[in-house]
């Protein structure tokens, strides 16, 4: 279950850190710094300028271990602006939406991911072996993933949370693939442009085929050579693809700048806002979101929900506040794939949208929360005028020992 925010948890601004503290969380995607964890204490100066020069412009202190900051917010308070702030996002006029019924896609969304997967896997091979992409495979696979959003997003995108150890790279893409398409089609963008997104989004970390897998799949602390040579697969995927005919300039903003930051805190040029494209900027949210939520060896998923609470937390410095605002509307407050706790003490996991109302989706209601034990699986549509059910908040399947791959489509 999701845990309740602690009073000795507060948020404090960069420019306050200083030796005696201890960083609770560092409040960033791991993807933009080196330490082995997000928790540490801070033992001297040397180590409070490693933590600033990752760019991060807050971080959250244990007071019950470290020094404290008397007027800092705390981790509730933090935690309600966000509810805040979500709650206003889902208040706001949906956008009109008529997709095919949820069940028609299942298989077909299935069938494709496995298809995509095992296309990116074939691409990183043949750039190891110092062969060029061939547009001819990765087109229609595209084509057939900007379809499959389009007849109903709910299908494909919860697939992406059932990534595997050996093939998290390949799946990673697919299923920034998949997110990218949903959000071009949230922001209304033609559809041309969001092929070129999509196509941007399965070859974005194509440079990664150069970077060693020792490195790539290393459970611990990178040694800052290593997180150098880890950094470089932005510039490689540059290379790669402006050798690959028929790419376009979207695909390639796409790759080259989703480590770029709104602020200009990122890598490998530190662009700084509409430095960077709006594909670019788009990449980078898509990217931290799908890997926050993502288990990895070192790093821990966290439930949908709170990913876009952090995403939305990141858009005052990192990320395009306009963007993440978007990208909370083109996925809803529960994300598809979501387990929620519903005021019955039931929990149920999203699976599908209601675009008329984000607050109310479809639920798969399946486990009672307070009697702990299963119950008999019931679609569940909180929109309807007489549900007699409400969610009261997310939850996450490892507290409960639920496995996800058994209640996700796949």
């Amino acid at each position: 279950m999701s845990k309740p925010a602690a009073a000795h948890i507060k948020k404090i601004q960069i420019a306050q850190l200083r030796p005696g503290m201890y960083i609770h969380d560092v409040n960033c995607s791991w993807l933009d710094h080196s330490f082995v964890t997000n928790s540490f204490a801070v033992r001297d100066d040397k180590l409070v300028q490693e933590v600033r020069a990752t760019g991060v412009r807050e971080v959250y202190i244990d007071t019950k271990r470290g020094d404290d900051v008397a007027d800092a917010p705390t981790e509730a308070e933090v935690r309600k602006e966000i509810e805040v702030r979500m709650q206003e996002i889902a208040e706001e006029a949906p956008e009109e939406i008529g997709p095919v019924p949820l069940a028609a896609e299942f298989e077909r969304a299935k069938r494709l991911h496995s298809e995509a997967s095992r296309i990116v896997r074939n691409i990183v091979q043949d750039i190891r072996l110092g062969k060029q992409i061939e547009m001819e495979q990765v087109e229609p696979v595209v084509e057939n993933m900007v379809d499959s959003i389009f007849r109903n997003q709910d299908a494909l995108l919860p697939l992406g949370r059932l990534k595997d150890h050996d093939n998290y790279t390949f799946q990673h893409s697919v299923s920034v693939c998949a997110l990218l398409v949903a959000f071009g089609r949230g922001l209304k963008l033609e559809r041309p442009m969001i092929k070129e997104l999509a196509i941007g989004g399965l070859l974005h970390d194509v440079g990664k085929a150069q970077v060693p897998d020792e490195i790539l799949n290393k459970p611990a602390k990178l040694t800052d050579a290593e997180f150098t040579k880890m950094k470089s697969h932005v510039v490689q995927s540059i290379i790669i693809l402006q050798n690959t005919p028929g790419i376009s300039q979207i695909a390639l903003d796409v790759a080259g700048q989703h480590h770029e930051r709104f602020d200009g805190s990122g890598y490998p040029n530190k662009l700084k806002g509409d430095e960077i494209s709006v594909y670019g900027r788009m990449g980078a949210i898509v990217d931290i979101y799908d890997a926050i939520t993502s288990d990895r060896v070192y790093h821990k998923g966290m439930p949908p929900p709170a990913a876009l609470g952090r995403l939305l937390e990141w858009s005052s410095y990192h990320l395009d506040p306009v963007l993440v605002k978007a990208y909370v509307k083109s996925l809803g407050i529960y994300p598809s794939g979501s387990l929620v706790r519903l005021h019955s003490g039931r929990l149920g996991v999203v699976v599908e949208q209601n675009a008329d109302n984000m607050m109310k989706p479809r639920v798969n209601v399946m486990y009672h929360a307070k009697l702990k034990h299963y119950l008999k699986p019931e679609i569940l549509d909180l929109a309807k005028p007489n549900c007699p059910d409400k969610i009261t908040g997310h939850e996450d399947f490892a507290a409960w020992g639920i496995d996800p791959k058994r209640w996700l489509p796949g």
